[in-house]
C-alpha cells in the first residue's frame, strides 16, 4: 500500500493513481485510492494547523511573536492579494480564496513528504474549476441584467446578430476545463519528472535532486496556486462588474 502512496519507494516508482482497497456503497464498488490517502494527509495537516492558529489568535498578545506572527502574516498577505485584485468585492471572497490558496499550495508541495500530490489527479482539480465556474455565473446573474449578459455573449457583434453566441458559450464552458487542466498538467509533469529522476538514478539520486524539488514542488507549486486563485478572482470580478 505504502509503495502506491509514496513516490520515493525505491525502483518500483510510478505516478499512476492506484486503488488501495474497495468497499460496497449502496450496491456499488467504491475504491479508496492513493489520491484519497494523500488528501487525508493534507487535510490532517491543515486541520491541525487551523486548530493551532485559532488557539494562537485566541490567546494572542498585542505584540505578536512566534507562531502568532506567522499566522497573522499569512492572513495579511492573502487578504492583500484578494483586496488588490477584487477591490470593494474582496470582503465576500477573502475566506474562500484564502482557503483554496492554502489547500492547493499544501497539495502541490506534498511531494516534499514523498506523497503523490493530490492535484496531480484531475479528479481533484476539476471540481475546483467547477466551483469557480459556478461562482462566476452565480455572480453574473446576480449583478448583471439579462440584456447585458446577452449583449456580452453576442460580442463583438451587435446583440441582434448573435453569430458569436455559440462560440462565446463554448469559451465559457471551457473555463473550468482550462483552469483545472493548467493546474493538473503542471503538477503532474513535475511529479513525473521527479519520479523519473528517482527511478532512473536509484541511490545516486539521494541528495542532488533537492534542487529539483525546490523548483517542481515549491516554486512551481506556489506559482500554479497563485495563477489558479488569481484567475478565479479575475473571472468573478468581471462577472460582478461595477456593482457592490
Amino acid at each position: 500500500m505504502m509503495q502506491g502512496i509514496l513516490l520515493s519507494a525505491g525502483s518500483d516508482i510510478d505516478v499512476m493513481v492506484h486503488g488501495l482497497f474497495q468497499y460496497k456503497f449502496f450496491g456499488h464498488e467504491v475504491w479508496i485510492t492513493t489520491t484519497h490517502v494523500s488528501l487525508l494527509f493534507v487535510m490532517l495537516i491543515l486541520i491541525g494547523f487551523s486548530i493551532a492558529a485559532g488557539q494562537a489568535i485566541k490567546k494572542g498578545a498585542e505584540v505578536p511573536g512566534g507562531f502568532q506572527n506567522v499566522v497573522e502574516l499569512i492572513v495579511e498577505k492573502l487578504d492583500g492579494v484578494v483586496d488588490g485584485t477584487m477591490g470593494k468585492n474582496s470582503p465576500k471572497y477573502r475566506n474562500y480564496i484564502g482557503a483554496i490558496f492554502i489547500f492547493i499550495l499544501f497539495c502541490n508541495v506534498s511531494g516534499l513528504l514523498g506523497l503523490r500530490p493530490p492535484t496531480a489527479d484531475y479528479g481533484v482539480t476539476f471540481p475546483l474549476g467547477v466551483v469557480t465556474f459556478i461562482l462566476i455565473h452565480f455572480n453574473q446573474f446576480k449583478y448583471q441584467k439579462p440584456k447585458d449578459i446577452w449583449k456580452d455573449m453576442c460580442s463583438p457583434l451587435p446583440p441582434w446578430l448573435p453569430i458569436w453566441f455559440p462560440i462565446n458559450v463554448i469559451s465559457e464552458l471551457a473555463v473550468p476545463i482550462s483552469l483545472s487542466l493548467r493546474l493538473f498538467a503542471n503538477v503532474l509533469s513535475g511529479t513525473i519528472i521527479m519520479a523519473l529522476v528517482y527511478g532512473l538514478m536509484g541511490w545516486v539520486a539521494t541528495i542532488w535532486p533537492a534542487a529539483l524539488h525546490v523548483y517542481f514542488d515549491l516554486f512551481s507549486g506556489a506559482i500554479q496556486t497563485y495563477v489558479f486563485c488569481m484567475l478565479t478572482m479575475t473571472y468573478v470580478s468581471n462577472a460582478i462588474g461595477g456593482e457592490e
